[in-house]
């Protein structure tokens, strides 16, 4: 399979465990979604599909090759992009210098298409942004590194919902293998979409749906119909 995935996967942070055994894929040329609650692990998953968490069990595949031991930074020199929650931009340097990391020849015209509020910030701190803008800019550098595999947690953090609706759209239209961690299902996943969708939603560290958007609803009513009392 095309794509990246981890089989029987176990995390553990000290004595915790924050993933248990779980296993799922992201196929190539797809956008999925790790839906769940804070807690529930989605982030520590993109974590480890990224590297920058170690499996204390289980397997990362990616393109049907075992990358269970690869570090995070060969990772990233093999098509992997990942941009976390938190600290997902270099604060000291301008919005041009962050761009200039992904882009060294400087020309930005994609990721400026995307997002033109970013064009008068080009001279300003990163750190000085606001939250959304920072969003942008991380995605920005992602759109420009013509990666393989971009994962994302939460891209649309701090945005407004026209900002954050156009963020799913590039998403959902990148020429790539998509991986975001979100707690609700994005509205543009709802609507028709140009290619196709995955959800695995978890809860606790185990995964308790995997399908398509459509699906589920009915399964989370399912779950309630037959959950002990």
């Amino acid at each position: 399979m095309h794509g990246i995935e981890l089989r029987g996967a176990h995390v553990h942070y000290g004595p915790l465990e924050a993933l248990h055994g779980i296993t799922l894929a992201a196929p190539a040329a797809t956008l999925t979604v790790l839906l769940g609650r804070n807690g529930s692990g989605r982030s520590t998953t993109l974590r480890a599909l990224a590297g920058t968490v170690a499996l204390s069990a289980g397997a990362v595949v990616r393109d049907g090759r075992d990358i269970t031991h690869q570090p995070a930074h060969v990772r990233a020199a093999k098509g992997l992009c990942f941009v976390p929650d938190r600290q997902a931009v270099f604060s000291a340097l301008t919005v041009e210098e962050n761009l200039e990391l992904s882009k060294a020849e400087g020309d930005f015209t994609r990721a400026l298409d995307a997002y033109p509020e970013l064009r008068p910030l080009l001279r300003r701190r990163a750190g000085t942004l606001s939250g959304g803008e920072q969003r942008m800019l991380a995605l920005s550098r992602a759109l420009l590194s013509d990666a393989a595999v971009v994962l994302v947690d939460e891209p649309a953090q701090g945005m407004s919902p026209a900002v954050a609706a156009r963020t799913y759209a590039l998403l959902r239209d990148l020429d790539a293998c998509v991986v975001v961690a979100e707690q609700r299902l994005p509205p543009v996943l709802r609507e028709s979409a140009s290619r196709t969708a995955v959800v695995h939603e978890l809860r606790r560290g185990a995964v308790v749906f995997s399908g398509e958007p459509g699906e589920l609803s009915s399964a989370r009513g399912h779950r309630r119909r037959y959950a002990p009392e």
